[in-house]
């Protein structure tokens, strides 16, 4: 048995996609207390609020107890490295870089028999991947890729760089299955309540779509899936995109295709203007549930308390910022495997 620390867990994507490959995870940190009650609601974990800077190795070595092989896991921040991000980013000192070197310094003083790290590929480029790599030392067996998780069953074009490493011997992730149809937007959500921009399913509180002003409305009417607003009659067309620099930007206002995966759920996700998130047939954005789902969480995963109100810049950052849960699962299914042929 394999059990697993999560640094920066979030909502628990990467935690709900370990337990279901069998990966037993003691605990999940995050600075974030607005991630508890989902984290905790939806797996039998315990949530604890801090920053990773303030964690010391000890104290992960007692979330393990010892009984197991450990696992450090994680996802730190990756908005200083995305591609939403780019601009000075070369030159320009972030300390959310520093996370990625903390989680660097968790793994010499707590010296788990297993480490994974999910992040952008964008992290490539940086000298911090590299420090990384080098603070695990002789002690490691290091893999390292990027991985587009559309080819495991995610219906997202979402490429992440995923890192494996281990103590007992050489490691790669799983490769695709090649018998599986691939996931799509229609495989996952076409089944949902049919809803109209503002409004939400009586039923479920997540499955709530933004609100469109009428511009909006005449733009997504005038859409069609896979489109974009060059489609649109002239008087349509906003400012920014007549601008030069807008014309880089074609998928803005877009719709999603039924047949094939969407594209990378972001924090951003539920509004219609912020990428290709409209609805391929209704009027609509995604709704926090889609987007949920895209993300390949539980149907049935639970976000918030019936008491607090649902909204969506928060839900949508919590959502957009989580590790797809079956990329989780994938992870957890090559650590098991790779401690059932290596470790006694």
């Amino acid at each position: 048995m394999i059990t697993g620390v999560d640094l920066f867990c979030g909502v628990g994507g990467l935690t709900h996609g370990l337990i279901m490959g069998g990966v037993r995870v003691a605990a999940g940190i995050d600075v974030d207390s607005q991630c508890k009650y989902a984290y905790e609601k939806n797996n039998p974990c315990k949530f604890i609020e801090r920053d990773v800077r303030d964690i010391q190795g000890d104290e992960l070595r007692a979330l393990w107890s010892g009984k197991t092989l450990s696992l450090l896991a994680g996802c730190a921040p990756c908005q200083p490295f995305s591609t939403y991000s780019r601009k000075g980013r070369a030159h320009r000192k972030d300390s959310k870089w520093d996370l990625v070197s903390d989680f660097g310094r968790l793994v010499r003083e707590s010296k788990p028999d297993y480490v994974t790290m999910e992040n952008v590929p964008q992290l490539l480029d940086h000298d911090v991947f590299e420090e990384f790599i080098c603070s695990l030392g002789d002690t490691y067996h290091v893999w390292h890729k990027v991985v587009e998780c559309a080819t495991y069953d995610v219906p997202q074009t979402r490429k992440r760089l995923v890192l494996l490493a281990a103590k007992s011997g050489p490691i790669a992730v799983l490769p695709p299955s090649l018998t599986n149809e691939p996931a799509t937007v229609r495989s996952a959500i076409s089944h949902l309540k049919r809803l109209d921009a503002g409004t939400s399913d009586p039923s479920d509180r997540m499955h709530k779509a933004c609100r469109l002003s009428e511009l909006n409305l005449r733009r997504i009417r005038a859409s069609k899936p896979g489109g974009t607003w060059r489609d649109w009659d002239k008087s349509l067309v906003a400012k920014c995109h007549k601008r030069e620099s807008g014309e880089t930007y074609p998928s803005v206002y877009g719709r999603m295709e039924w047949d094939d995966p969407s594209p990378t759920i972001t924090t951003q996700c539920f509004g219609y203007g912020n990428g290709r998130f409209g609805h391929p047939e209704q009027n609509r954005a995604i709704t926090l549930r889609e987007a949920a789902i895209l993300q390949t969480f539980p149907e049935s995963y639970q976000f918030l308390p019936d008491n607090e109100p649902v909204r969506f810049s928060v839900l949508g950052r919590l959502i957009g910022n989580a590790v797809p849960v079956r990329l989780g699962e994938v992870i957890a299914e090559t650590l098991t495997r790779h401690a059932a042929n290596h470790v006694g």
